[in-house]
């Protein structure tokens, strides 16, 4: 047997509602926030990747799937949605478009990593792309889309958690400050952190060992190390957010793992989902569109996950949708019967009724056991009786009323029951 490769998962078909659900609530939203969906490849160019996410980056290092194709070109696939829709903002020149550019995408991404509560090597995510807005009401509205996803959803357990990281100016010397402090330290860190520390001592604050987060616990803010341009942006974000009436925390430890960040960067952190509780994280990259060929173009916007947001609404008992049940069920028990009963079915699946039938030549009890088994709200019994008098038993499988219906007005009065 070929066993399923590790850090992936089937979705059954029992399962398969309840990322229709999800799916279906987050495109809603978008669609109210006038985003519109934007969708590139599974695979892209890997430079795409080093110039884009960043060679400093645990997911550059160590979590893409690269390959060589047969034309000798180094593919990956993306670990992430973001780089993607830059290159395709870039190359179809969507900057030539009334600005701003609102997109959203539904996409795969894929990462060597350890598998862990609701993020695989293979998952799903959700995302918000806001391209050509500099304002802090473009960093909020982003926070908000992801909010209103949540409230819809009803989730209410969610702590937004907002920092600002500075821009490559102020980070300069932050970063000099921050090597200072943690330089007599090293020797007591992960060998992770001993590598980020001349890289990018920035990315040591989103160590999630337990002897480094005691280390950087009274490491020195970034947020002190604001040029007054980011102090601008920063103090206009939390205005707007309290104006909002929007509950958050100002965490000077929210970094994101991600080289292509500057000013606010975000996480909304679930407790219902054990220590790693990010089920949704973003925040600004103005240089991104530049760093992978463009001209400077500001942006914002986030990743959320979807297995992760599956947990937090099962966790909490929220709702994952309804499993698909047939309106319609047709119990053929004899030749003439299942002769009639696909051009029955076929007429009320054109008016869109979800219509089941016996193609498994059962008979009459195993069939009703099927029709009871499956959930479904009316069935059809068609017998030899039923044919010599014209007519079909009609049985409401949630008050056990049955009734008799003319066949040719059988279609009709199923839809009406149905859709009425």
């Amino acid at each position: 047997m070929i066993n399923i490769p590790k850090g992936t998962k089937d979705v059954l078909p029992q399962d398969s509602y309840k990322w229709h659900f999800v799916e279906k609530t987050v495109r809603e939203v978008a669609r109210t926030f006038c985003a519109n969906e934007i969708r590139t490849p599974s695979f892209e160019h890997t430079e795409l990747f080093l110039r884009g996410v960043g060679d400093t980056t645990d997911i550059v290092n160590k979590e893409m799937y690269t390959f060589e194709d047969k034309g000798g070109r180094s593919i990956t696939l993306k670990p992430e949605g973001t780089a993607g829709v830059a290159r395709a903002f870039i190359e179809n020149s969507l900057y030539g478009n009334t600005q701003p550019t609102k997109m959203y995408y539904i996409t795969p991404v894929f990462r060597y990593e350890k598998p862990q509560a609701g993020r695989l090597r293979e998952h799903h995510q959700f995302g918000i792309e806001y391209y050509g807005a500099t304002s802090p009401s473009a960093d909020v509205e982003v926070m908000m889309l992801a909010k209103a996803i949540f409230d819809k959803f009803g989730v209410g357990n969610l702590v937004l958690n907002i920092n600002s990281i500075g821009c490559p100016v102020c980070r300069k010397e932050y970063n000099s400050a921050l090597k200072s402090y943690l330089g007599s330290r090293l020797n007591d860190m992960c060998p992770t952190c001993r590598e980020r520390f001349e890289k990018n001592p920035l990315r040591i604050l989103d160590c999630k060992e337990e002897g480094c987060k005691a280390i950087t616990k009274e490491a020195p803010s970034v947020l002190d190390y604001l040029c007054d341009e980011c102090k601008a942006h920063h103090e206009s974000v939390c205005k707007q957010l309290n104006t909002l009436g929007v509950n958050y925390v100002v965490n000077p430890h929210i970094v994101r793992g991600l080289d292509y960040y500057t000013r606010t960067v975000f996480e909304f952190i679930s407790s219902n989902i054990g220590a790693q509780g990010t089920v949704c994280a973003g925040g600004r990259y103005n240089n991104l569109v530049e760093q992978v060929g463009g001209k400077p173009c500001p942006a914002v916007g986030f990743g959320m996950g979807i297995e992760r947001l599956l947990l937090v609404l099962e966790s909490l008992g929220l709702s994952v949708g309804e499993e698909y049940k047939a309106d319609v069920y047709f119990a053929p028990v004899c030749d003439k019967a299942r002769e009639i009963t696909p051009a029955l079915a076929l007429k009320l699946r054109s008016q869109g009724i979800a219509v089941d039938y016996d193609i498994m030549d059962r008979g009459f009890k195993p069939q009703i056991k099927y029709a009871n088994k499956t959930g479904v709200r009316y069935m059809v019994i068609l017998g030899e009786d039923e044919i010599a008098k014209g007519v079909a038993g009609v049985k409401d499988m949630q008050s056990g009323e049955q009734v008799e219906v003319e066949t040719d007005k059988l279609c009709d009065y199923l839809i009406s029951k149905v859709k009425g």
